[in-house]
């Protein structure tokens, strides 16, 4: 505990000591104040401010140290100052001790409460931040929840203070004048319970659930007027309708047809989507080609005269699609089929929140459902610099259509599709150029992770041009030239072939967002809330067409989301939990990360402390000639907890799982530490990592009294 939170809490313990020590609890009991009443009236007559300001200060200290007596004080303030100004005094004095006691709950509790229960406060982090003032105030307004304890559970949640003090000052008014207006006849009262009639407790206990029931109303109003002007069938035939059978799409289907829900799914082009037929399948398919080559050029490493390969680049291309063919079942209509989905091949269009028309090669029909999911994906972004249409420009999407290898290739973009394909390309031997407008590739990673990147592209012969903005494509006798701006100066890129790899956009044109008025975030996403809901309370979007993330993996886990909440949301619904998201790519090193890295901590304010073992350090790295990389933890200062790590090196996406069950579940470094890892393997190195965090956390001064033990033993 740092100092000045210690200090606090003895601050804080020592006050409190003191109230009871000098019988404060007694003091302020209903009885004793009823019999002192009628002194304290006179001493307020001759000395008014005197008497108001100390009053307000032991109503802040009352209530600033949680402490028993709020209620009793309110009374007073009430038959000491009148209903007036007893109010106006409580209603500062008591929002005023009850920000203190808020402020105090955040220095002493939140840390320590948001580290060990994580997991389970993410969902109401993300309530609070977006509405919390409104549950805020609604338990302001029912008497029969603790002030006291509303102050010290909001001040382990992330509402502002501001916002906390102004929402209690409104929330606290009704209450405070019907006690300080009993104050007023305090004489007359025999008890406190005698107060609050059950009429009065039904009247703000009603007051209090009433914003929770207009807001349920507002809601159900919104989504009834959304569905209000297109007719509802009478019956439905289907339960699901899935646009799109790609990752988020399939998993939908899967999901519904597994409990026995009717579904429909509907893909106009290619089942399994960008991942089996464009993304992830063909491109690690050709990582792996060019993978056995690069080892082959290090064949003395492994203690090998030499080692060398012919190869036909039309033939990888066509290993390429022979992969996507084996794997193709696993997502074929016949298996969905087979699990209970129908499928048609088509182009579907929304034509209303009820109905789907799909037009295929057996005609039109109209398909009507209770609900639909969207997961039509994306597709890679050309970005409109003058000339690029002149040249063919290829894209994640078409560069599988090559046979014949570019002799210059020039890939525009340094994000990780950009990356994988620049290193395929060049061991296969095209002579690369990578142009990057922003100052480093990967720059999602932190810069040394990035640089690890650069210096293995610079070993293969791969240019990398960084801080370098295309500006124009052009032909000049008959060669083709990228124009790009570097600091000031034009800089002009000869190339063969352009890969574009800048990054893909959501698919939100051409079946009925338009028409039915769905909004398109700034993202270029599909809009949806915390539910995966459009604003039609019945139509879902998840995968890449409604981000945030465009994974494969991050696909299948939205998909969840929405076809749950579109089954029985009307019984329970699950908020989309993005809070453990990994990703790997696969470049050699290859890189994988998980929750923060060190770049994004700072530029968020997280303090966090920094953990880095060297893989060229691991056995089984150095037997298999891969001793490079490194694997790097972020944890909260002086704890265990993991607030991300970062992997480069080989099979980082492999070795980063371990990580990931750790975040998931709330795993911290020494139970990662605690486990036994096989001797020799790569996964060795999150062990060590491991070790290296205990190392910088030992305790020396307990250590220095155990080197004096056992030299005392020795004696």
């Amino acid at each position: 505990m740092k100092r000045g939170k210690l200090a606090l809490v003895v601050v804080i313990v020592a006050l409190i000591a003191a109230f009871f020590a000098a019988g404060g609890h007694r003091y302020l009991t209903f009885e004793n104040i009823k019999a002192q009443v009628a002194t304290i009236q006179g001493y307020y007559l001759s000395h008014p401010w005197e008497i108001a300001l100390a009053y307000f200060v032991a109503y802040v200290a009352v209530t600033g140290l949680s402490l028993p007596g709020a209620l009793i004080m309110t009374l007073v303030g009430g038959a000491i100052f009148g209903l007036v100004w007893g109010t106006i005094i409580v209603s500062f004095a008591s929002t005023i001790g009850a920000t203190l006691a808020f402020l105090a709950s955040r220095v002493i509790l939140r840390g320590w409460v948001q580290d060990k229960f994580a997991r389970y406060l993410q969902a109401i982090n993300a309530g609070v931040e977006k509405e919390g003032a409104f549950y805020l105030f609604t338990m302001r307004l029912i008497p029969q929840i603790p002030f006291f304890a509303i102050n010290l559970v909001m001040g382990i949640t992330p509402i502002r203070t501001w916002t906390f003090y102004w929402v209690s000052q409104v929330g606290m008014l009704a209450g405070t004048i019907v006690y300080v207006n009993a104050g007023t006849q305090l004489v007359a009262i025999e008890s406190p319970s005698g107060i609050l009639s059950p009429g009065l407790i039904g009247a703000f206990l009603l007051l209090g659930i009433f914003p929770l029931i207009a807001k349920w109303i507002v809601n159900a109003f919104k989504a009834r007027k959304m569905l209000a002007k297109w007719p509802k069938p009478k019956s439905f035939d289907r339960n699901l309708v899935v646009i799109g059978a790609g990752s988020a799409g399939l998993v939908a289907s899967y999901i519904a047809a597994a409990v026995k829900a009717k579904v429909t799914l509907i893909e106009k082009h290619r089942m399994g989507g960008d991942c089996l037929n464009t993304g992830c399948v063909p491109s690690k398919a050709l990582i792996k080609s060019a993978r056995v080559l690069a080892t082959l050029k290090r064949a003395k490493q492994f203690g090998l005269k030499s080692a060398s390969a012919e190869f036909d680049f039309a033939g990888i291309m066509e290993r390429v699609q022979r992969v996507i063919k084996t794997v193709e079942p696993h997502d074929s209509v016949e298996r969905y089929i087979g699990l209970g989905v129908e499928c048609i091949e088509g182009e579907a269009r929304i034509t209303s929140p009820y109905t789907v028309e799909v037009k295929s090669a057996a005609g039109a029909r109209t398909l009507t459902t209770r609900a639909i999911v969207i997961a039509a994906g994306a597709r890679p972004f050309v970005p409109p610099i003058p000339g690029i249409g002149d040249v063919d420009c290829l894209t994640s999407d078409t560069v599988w259509n090559l046979r014949e290898l570019p002799k210059r290739l020039v890939v525009l973009g340094g994000g990780p599709i950009g990356c994988e394909l620049t290193q395929c390309f060049a061991r296969f031997g095209s002579q690369v150029t990578q142009v990057e407008m922003l100052p480093r590739i990967l720059m999602r990673e932190d810069p040394e992770i990035s640089e690890r990147v650069v210096r293995q592209f610079a070993s293969e012969g791969i240019n990398v041009l960084i801080d370098h903005k295309a500006k124009q494509v052009v032909v000049e006798n008959g060669e083709k030239l990228m124009i790009c701006e570097h600091r000031g100066k034009e800089v002009r890129v000869p190339f063969d072939a352009l890969l574009c790899a800048v990054g893909r956009i959501a698919n939100t044109q051409g079946y009925g967002l338009e028409e039915l008025g769905i909004p398109v975030a700034k993202t270029r996403t599909v809009e949806v809330n915390e539910f995966m809901q459009t604003i039609y309370p019945n139509i879902y979007a998840c995968g890449d067409v409604a981000g945030p993330y465009q994974f494969t993996h991050t696909a299948a886990h939205t998909a969840w989301y929405a076809t749950v909440n579109a089954l029985f949301g009307g019984l329970r619904k699950f908020r989309a939990d993005f809070s453990v998201i990994p990703w790997a790519t696969f470049t050699d090193p290859e890189v994988a990360r998980v929750g923060l890295n060190e770049t994004e901590a700072r530029e968020k304010g997280i303090p966090y402390e920094v953990t880095t073992y060297g893989i060229e350090d691991l056995d089984r790295a150095i037997a298999d000639e891969d001793a490079h990389g490194v694997v790097k933890i972020l944890t909260v200062p002086g704890k265990d907890k993991i607030l991300g790590v970062t992997i480069a090196g080989e099979h980082a996406g492999d070795l980063i799982i371990e990580f990931i069950l750790a975040m998931r579940h709330g795993i911290g470094i020494n139970k990662i530490l605690g486990t036994i890892h096989i001797y020799p393997t790569l996964a060795e190195a999150n062990k060590y990592a491991a070790g290296a965090w205990k190392r910088n956390h030992a305790p020396q001064k307990l250590l220095k009294w155990v080197e004096r033990y056992h030299a005392w033993m020795r004696r």
